[in-house]
């Protein structure tokens, strides 16, 4: 099927290359590019995925860092929250933008090759993928966390937004934690396949969708892990809060979110053409 004025009688050849290369991505080609980067992401070596998520482990701290320190230097006001959530959008700005493994990402684009294929090695392959990332993020999240705890470093309204942000993340029940991390995982999910046709606009996509994260306080399994260690590490909660309050719940929720909803819904309408092309 011709793009949009790529046969026009009233353009010359290099004025309908141009036309055909305006036109919107098809969604099937959204699809295979996502594909595309699972198939990488399966390929990659333990220590390529692990250093990768431990890159991204400490990368996405300073969604919580700066989100405290523009939170810590506004008066307290209903709206404070609205313009402090921009500052959780940084961490993602540098994960995504550098191409780093984490996890919520990890859970779209890796199960993409095991939807496609349908076969046990390659779904063993893509839980694989999802335990080192998962496990390298966590990890980095308390390395990050403990350097934030480190005394003196932060003013003191920095470090009392810190504590607020980090009681947040673990007051709420199971089930309403597990429900905003669905949320979470449905945008996440839904940014990945909005990425591939945003060309410049790349970094609005993610700033909006991660600010709508923020300001609608839904749990994320790899940020709030920073603001949650936070608190074990100052003797704010412990680590059964940490494990059952908000681990436990989060990871349940971004992951049916990210993989269930956003990965099925947009593999789903195309698995007929997929498997006509084979």
């Amino acid at each position: 099927m011709a793009e949009a004025g790529e046969q026009s009688p009233h353009l010359d050849e290099k004025e309908q290359r141009q036309a055909a290369a305006g036109a919107p991505m098809g969604a099937i080609v959204i699809h295979e590019i996502v594909r595309d980067q699972g198939e990488e992401e399966l390929e990659r070596s333990f220590s390529g995925l692990a250093w990768s998520g431990v890159a991204a482990g400490l990368s996405i701290g300073f969604s919580f860092l700066v989100q405290a320190t523009l939170q810590g230097r506004m008066p307290d006001t209903p709206w404070r929250p609205l313009i402090a959530g921009f500052g959780y959008s940084v961490g993602f700005l540098i994960v995504i933008l550098g191409r780093q493994q984490l996890f919520t990402e990890t859970t779209l684009t890796a199960v993409i090759p095991a939807l496609t294929r349908r076969d046990l090695s390659t779904t063993l392959m893509t839980l694989r993928v999802w335990a080192i990332v998962l496990a390298a993020n966590l990890a980095a999240t308390w390395v990050f966390a403990g350097l934030v705890t480190y005394s003196g470093v932060f003013h003191e309204p920095t470090a009392t937004a810190l504590a607020e942000l980090s009681a947040h993340t673990m007051d709420g029940s199971f089930w309403r934690t597990a429900l905003g991390g669905g949320a979470a995982g449905w945008l996440i999910g839904l940014m990945v396949w909005l990425l591939p046709g945003a060309g410049p606009s790349r970094p609005l996509i993610i700033i909006l969708l991660t600010y709508v994260v923020a300001i609608c306080q839904f749990p994320h399994i790899i940020a709030g892990s920073v603001e949650a260690a936070y608190g074990v590490l100052t003797g704010a909660a412990t680590v059964g809060d940490y494990a059952f309050r908000f681990l436990l719940p989060t990871l349940l929720g971004n992951a049916a979110g990210g993989t269930i909803l956003a990965a099925l819904l947009n593999h789903a309408p195309l698995a007929g053409e997929l498997s006509a092309a084979e």
